[in-house]
């Protein structure tokens, strides 16, 4: 054997060797996970949605863990100040990331401000809930439906005023989607935050709103707003009678806020297969699901290919409209 062929021959061996060292570390870690409490960063505010299936969450998989789950919301530049923490910190499974469609927004709203890569720097585990909007009118608007809405609106072009939770937010963008399909103009009332932007809605100041169903659920069955349909692409079990957008009258609309749990990139696979098993298990748990559930979400549990292919599909679906609609943050 030549010289120069037996040290090509002793590094490609070596760097094997090392390889499979890593490999065999990174198994051995795995199968010790965890040995110390994790760490669940809710880039919101306490007390927000995404509170609702954190807190779940959390307790079911302290218990199934053995490790006690930590919630810390991070709030602030809408998820980003928590989603960076995220991923700048070890891959080692012991900081997690539990965010929402927010998520998806961020590149396009902080397009070239962003202090991460939504795609490079996170290793999506599972999409954990969905839930869908309303659309709904103050009572003393006519319309008792989507169509007599569009009517309404064609008849009236950027005199009828929609609340949103804030500029750029779920609630906008999904107006956002809703008027350039259907194809009219709505005048937009920026409030901060749903509370206000409901409470607004519901004093008739504004029209209409977007707000999530969790939030409809109690004003229209009490008929202080009318459910004129639903964002998601089938109807919501908490709103049974209130039609998809998309069938009462605006065929392809679709828009959904979800929930999913992520780490940083480079986390081994095992840590990843560790918790995406264990957040299927917990989510089939009768009282983890009815608790979800009755708070307006439905469960999901995807496997951590097919979420991060949804987050790819999802960055780029509201990209377009965000780049369309010409949005800037506030």
């Amino acid at each position: 054997m030549h010289l120069t062929s037996a040290k090509s021959w002793l590094r490609l061996l070596g760097a094997a060797l090392i390889a499979g060292g890593l490999a065999a570390a990174g198994a051995a870690g795995a199968q010790s996970y965890p040995a110390r409490p994790i760490r669940m960063v809710i880039p919101f505010s306490a007390g927000g949605a995404t509170d609702v299936p954190g807190r779940i969450i959390a307790q079911k998989l302290s218990g199934a863990l053995g490790q006690q789950v930590i919630i810390d919301n991070r709030p602030g530049a809408g998820g980003t100040i928590g989603s960076q923490i995220v991923a700048r910190a070890q891959p080692d499974g012991y900081t997690m990331l539990l965010t929402g469609t927010a998520f998806a927004l961020a590149p396009t709203i902080y397009r070239g401000k962003l202090p991460f890569n939504a795609v490079r720097d996170f290793a999506p585990v599972a999409q954990v809930a969905l839930t869908a909007n309303a659309l709904v009118v103050h009572p003393s608007l006519p319309p008792r439906s989507v169509k007599q809405l569009i009517a309404l609106a064609q008849s009236q072009p950027g005199r009828i005023d929609y609340a949103s939770s804030g500029t750029g937010g779920a609630q906008h963008l999904m107006a956002v989607l809703f008027l350039s399909t259907a194809r009219v103009n709505m005048n937009h009332v920026a409030y901060k935050g749903s509370g206000p932007a409901t409470a607004d809605l519901l004093g008739g100041h504004v029209k209409v709103g977007f707000p999530g169903v969790a939030i409809a659920i109690p004003h229209a069955r009490a008929g202080r707003l009318v459910a004129l349909g639903v964002t998601t692409a089938k109807r919501t079990p908490q709103l049974p009678d209130v039609p998809t957008i998309a069938e009462a009258g605006v065929p392809g609309y679709e828009a959904a806020v979800w929930y999913g749990v992520l780490l940083p990139a480079g986390t081994p696979k095992p840590v990843i297969e560790r918790l995406h098993g264990e957040l299927v298990k917990l989510l089939a748990l009768p009282d983890a699901r009815d608790g979800i559930v009755a708070a307006g979400y439905d469960i999901v549990t995807s496997r951590p290919e097919a979420f991060a292919a949804f987050l790819k599909a999802d960055i780029a679906k509201w990209g377009r409209v965000i780049k369309d609609a010409r949005i800037q943050p506030e």
